[in-house]
Order: structure tokens, then C-alpha cells, then sequence
């Protein structure tokens, strides 16, 4: 039973023919109020300008570096690597930032290739070690990086469509937490996908598959911030209502912490990866306005946490799966969630400044 519609008790009268009650009420209020800001933290005065836009040029350096180190490295596309890395090359450049145009072009050569090596399986419906996941995050790092559709595009278009067809979302094929733990990050990913480089001649297709996705994604209760912010663009890609919109916007940013940061889950500190994804996906995917008090305390806390070298450290939660590679980027076996956090977070901040003319 609602508490709205609870009935009162038989002993109790109306509010107003009780005066002690109201002084009691109200007192319980005063003492409400300081705790529910003390919960959201100070107001946090706008960040500087030149202050944030010096912290992403920093931010923007090593991760052009280990792109192009990457590559010399390792010939398969990475979501951590390729893919976070445009995103927030593509925003740092949509901002005035100089951008290392070569770096970007391997980075979309190297996803391109990639795909294309395992076309035939990708036309079968079998796609590649990853699942939907690698497919679906190749595909949003060719989109970062311009790429039109193509032959390569449409066959991993018709793997998705093809994946899971008999569920209502999509599925992780690991666990290895938090990109590839989730499968509402993997419903999302996928949706963002099929929105951009879906064909004409499969929008029906696209069409089904998504009205199915956003109904699971509008019911689904998220685990940890991972699901809350890949729920909420999976909500924005499926085109989902205003109000399921604002209801996991609110979700999102109420597990904001003191700090301005957001942690991975309850029981972990604030840390970087998890403050830009949130801050991505609430300004791009939910609307908020870069200088919502929300927002602007976790670019304060980004702006606390970035190391001297433009870095962010991140720790990682996964359990190594292949041979140990420097790929450039600093924290030795932390380095790919590492470097996915300090995408997130170059993106977060770089989403704050005003863009270029």
C-alpha cells in the first residue's frame, strides 16, 4: 500500500488541531534540511576556465601517446584504449584542443582492421572474443573517429541485430568489471550502435530491437553506477520518454558522493572512472547543464584528483586474461582502466568548457 493512501490511525487527529505537533514537525525539519546539503555537498563556485582547459590539454597528451604505443604493440581493437580515447579526443577537439590527427587515424585504421579481419564471422553471426560488447564499442570509436558507414559497418550491424535474438537486451560474453561486467552497458553500447550506423533498408529491424531494449532498460534496476549511466544512454538511444529519461538522471545523480565524486559501487571510494562517466552521460544523454551544481562538483573533484602527468589512477577490479604489455600509459597493471578513466574524466572536463567557434 502507497503511504499516500494509508488511512490515518483511529488515535490520531488532523495535523492542525494539534499544535504540538506542528513545533515537533517543524523542528525535525530544521534538523532535515542541514543534513540533506551536508548529503549534496557545498555549492561549488565555477570552475576556472583556463584551469580546466589546462587539465584536459594535460589529459590529452598521454592519451595519444599510448594510443599510437598501443598500436605498435597489439593489433585488436580495445575498448579502454580505442574507444573511450576518441570519445574524449573527439570532445577536447570539438573545444578548440589540438588533437593529433595522425593518432587518431591509427587508432580508427587499427578498430577498422580489426573488424574487418573477422568480417566473415561477423556476417555469420558469430562475431569476435568480446561478444557485442567489442563490436558495439568498435563501432562508437569509428563513430568518434567520423568514420562513415561501410561494408564493415553493416556486417557487425547485422551481427548485432542477429546477437541475442531471443532475449529482450543484449548480454556480456565476461566479467571483467565495470566495462565488460554489465549488461545493460552491453544493451546500451549496442543501441548506440544500431542508432547511428543502422541502414535504412533495417530500420524496421532496428526498430523492433529497440522498442524490446527500452522496455527492459525502463524496468531494469541497476547495480552500481555502471548500470546507471549505461541505462541512462541506452534510455536516450532507445528514445525513450522525458519522464524514464529524469527518472534514471535522478537515479544517477543522487549516488553523487560528498566528495563530487561517484564511486564504481557502494562499498569503493570516488574514483575518476567512475565521476566521467557519470558526468558524460549526464550532460550528453541526460541534458544536465554543465554548470548544474552536481556538475560542477565533479569537475572539482576530477580537477583534485589529476596527477602531475595528466593522468588518472585508477585501480582495476579485473583479472588478467592475456600477456602483460606496456602500452604506454603509467600504473603498469592498472594502466587500461587507467586509461579509460582518464578518458572519461579528459571528457567530462573538456564537455565543460565552451565550444570552439
Amino acid at each position: 500500500m502507497s503511504v499516500h493512501n494509508r488511512p490515518p490511525h483511529p488515535n490520531h487527529g488532523p495535523t492542525h488541531d494539534n499544535p504540538s505537533r506542528l513545533i515537533l514537525a517543524a523542528a525535525l525539519l530544521s534538523l532535515a534540511v542541514p543534513a540533506a546539503l551536508a548529503l549534496a555537498g557545498p555549492e561549488e563556485p565555477a570552475p576556472d576556465t583556463a584551469q580546466v582547459r589546462t587539465a584536459v590539454e594535460r589529459a590529452v597528451a598521454p592519451l595519444q601517446k599510448s594510443l599510437v604505443t598501443y598500436a605498435e604493440k597489439r593489433d585488436c581493437f580495445s575498448c579502454h584504449h580505442q574507444g573511450i580515447s576518441l570519445v574524449a579526443l573527439e570532445i577536447a577537439q570539438s573545444r578548440g584542443l589540438a588533437i593529433d590527427e595522425d593518432a587518431v587515424a591509427g587508432a580508427v585504421a587499427l578498430t577498422l582492421d580489426d573488424l574487418a579481419a573477422a568480417g566473415k564471422s561477423y556476417r555469420k553471426g558469430e562475431g569476435q572474443p568480446g561478444g557485442v560488447t567489442r563490436a558495439a564499442y568498435a563501432l562508437w570509436t569509428l563513430e568518434a573517429g567520423k568514420h562513415p558507414a561501410d561494408e564493415t559497418t553493416l556486417a557487425v550491424v547485422e551481427y548485432l541485430l542477429k546477437a541475442d535474438r531471443d532475449r529482450d537486451h543484449w548480454t556480456t560474453s565476461s566479467r571483467r568489471p565495470p566495462m565488460e561486467n554489465s549488461h545493460v552497458t552491453t544493451t546500451a553500447v549496442a543501441l548506440r550502435a544500431l542508432d547511428y550506423y543502422g541502414p535504412k533498408n533495417r530500420s524496421d529491424a532496428v526498430k523492433e530491437r529497440t522498442r524490446v531494449a527500452r522496455a527492459w532498460l525502463a524496468r531494469a534496476s541497476p547495480a552500481d553506477t555502471e548500470d546507471r549511466v549505461f541505462r541512462l544512454w541506452g534510455l536516450k538511444y532507445a528514445a525513450a520518454s522525458p519522464d524514464e529519461i529524469n527518472a534514471a538522471v535522478t537515479d544517477l545523480r543522487k549516488s553523487q558522493r560528498a566528495d563530487g565524486g561517484w564511486s564504481q559501487t557502494d562499498k569503493l571510494a570516488s574514483d575518476a572512472y567512475a565521476t566521467g562517466s557519470a558526468l558524460v552521460a549526464l550532460h550528453q544523454a541526460g541534458g544536465m547543464k554543465t554548470d548544474d551544481p552536481a556538475y560542477r562538483r565533479g569537475v572539482a573533484f576530477l580537477l583534485r584528483t589529476q596527477k602531475p602527468d595528466g593522468t588518472w589512477f585508477v585501480a582495476s577490479r579485473s583479472r588478467a586474461f592475456q600477456p602483460y604489455f606496456e602500452s604506454g600509459f603509467p600504473y603498469a597493471k592498472d594502466q587500461f582502466i587507467a586509461a579509460a578513466a582518464s578518458a572519461w574524466s579528459a571528457a567530462a572536463l573538456g564537455l565543460s568548457l565552451p565550444p570552439a567557434r
